[in-house]
């Protein structure tokens, strides 16, 4: 089964314009989108077979991933950045 990529404007899609704004004005917040796109990246590749990781290693990228998304969308929904 192929597993797909992850990227934040998917996963929030009324706030593309929040989160390109983000990315300009905000170097925090910039710093945690490319940790999210490498540790959903990373999870992907494991997923689909591309890379080898044990289950523990999976489990760590994953909430990892979460961890990352759910600051994303505190600094999406007016957090301080």
């Amino acid at each position: 089964m192929h597993i797909d990529h992850h990227p934040l404007a998917a996963e929030f899609p009324g706030d593309q314009d929040k989160i390109h704004q983000l990315k300009q004005d905000s170097a925090r917040f910039t710093r945690l989108f490319i940790d999210y796109e490498q540790a959903d990246k990373a999870v992907v590749r494991i997923e689909n077979e591309l890379e080898a990781a044990s289950d523990v290693e999976l489990e760590r990228l994953k909430k990892t991933r979460l961890a990352l998304k759910d600051e994303l969308y505190r600094l999406i929904r007016g957090g301080v950045s």
